[in-house]
């Protein structure tokens, strides 16, 4: 996919009626169909690289698949059921869903810098499109690889013990939408305000493996430290996995070895935790996209 898909938004469309009453209605739909055919451009043009990086694809997802049957194969028969409340297989599988949609999604930002670095971003800007739009094209082909990748990832559930039960692969694919939207939207507000790639890719060393500890994904919660405990209230991931695992919980009894986020005790409805988890990856979007929106 080239800049030309999305140049080509500028031409006429031949195929639309020629508005003769002097309204101006046609006028406002036209710069509309620029900004979707942009986004749809931006998230063809990923999905393209997800079929034809097939290597690569099948690399992303033999790591969480490891940690899933290796880790969780070896760890299940020494962490005792009782402890859980389910086996250990299970109560990891929210924590590898949120590997498997993290590592595409955060891949976005990686791309963002590597397209400036190349001048790739330069022709884009050049399209006649706001750049909010081109930003917003990016974090819905990020959203949508990252969810895909997942739902494959979904088709190890009988492994694990959890029934192929239509609802549950229903909530996690919409909890994994969720997750991955947000990851993306806060892969872009950190990618907006670097412009070297390997600094990007220290400050994720840096800062990814902790959140990812402090989801939630591979221990219970309550296990932690107070002062971390307060650091997994402030995590994003760690809300992502919570909704994951209660998805799993209303098909699977048992306690699944831990209460999730609590604030002082106090464990927040699902759908407050999803809509603070939306309204964070809203926010660092459309802070990127003011960000971005700034003439470089």
């Amino acid at each position: 996919m080239t800049t030309s898909a999305l140049r080509a938004t500028d031409a006429p469309d031949a195929a639309a009626p020629t508005d003769t009453s002097g309204s101006s209605g046609g006028g406002r739909a036209a710069p509309l169909r620029q900004e979707l055919r942009a986004i749809h451009a931006l998230v063809h043009r990923d999905l393209l690289r997800l079929a034809g990086q097939r290597v690569h694809t099948a690399l992303m997802l033999l790591h969480p698949v490891l940690y899933l049957l290796v880790l969780g194969g070896g760890l299940a028969a020494l962490i005792p059921r009782s402890s859980l409340g389910v086996d250990y297989r299970t109560y990891l599988f929210p924590g590898t869903l949120m590997m498997t949609v993290q590592t595409p999604a955060v891949m976005v930002g990686i791309r963002l810098i590597t397209d400036r670095e190349s001048g790739y971003l330069r022709e884009l800007l050049m399209a006649p499109v706001g750049r909010s739009t081109l930003l917003l094209g990016k974090c819905a082909g990020g959203t949508l690889t990252a969810t895909v990748q997942g739902a494959v990832l979904l088709g190890l559930a009988g492994a694990v013990g959890l029934p192929y039960d239509p609802l549950l692969l229903a909530t996690l694919l919409g909890g994994m939408i969720l997750a991955s939207f947000t990851i993306t939207a806060l892969a872009l507000a950190l990618a907006v305000t670097l412009r070297r790639a390997e600094t990007f890719h220290t400050l994720l060393g840096v800062v990814m493996m902790p959140l990812l500890f402090l989801s939630g994904g591979f221990f219970p919660l309550d296990a932690l430290p107070r002062w971390a405990g307060v650091l997994a209230n402030a995590n994003p991931l760690a809300y992502a996995v919570d909704i994951l695992r209660r998805c799993v919980a209303h098909h699977v009894p048992g306690r699944h070895g831990t209460s999730g986020i609590a604030w002082a005790g106090w464990q927040p409805p699902l759908l407050l935790e999803a809509a603070l988890l939306l309204t964070s990856g809203v926010i660092a979007l459309l802070w990127a996209a003011r960000r971005f929106s700034r003439p470089e």
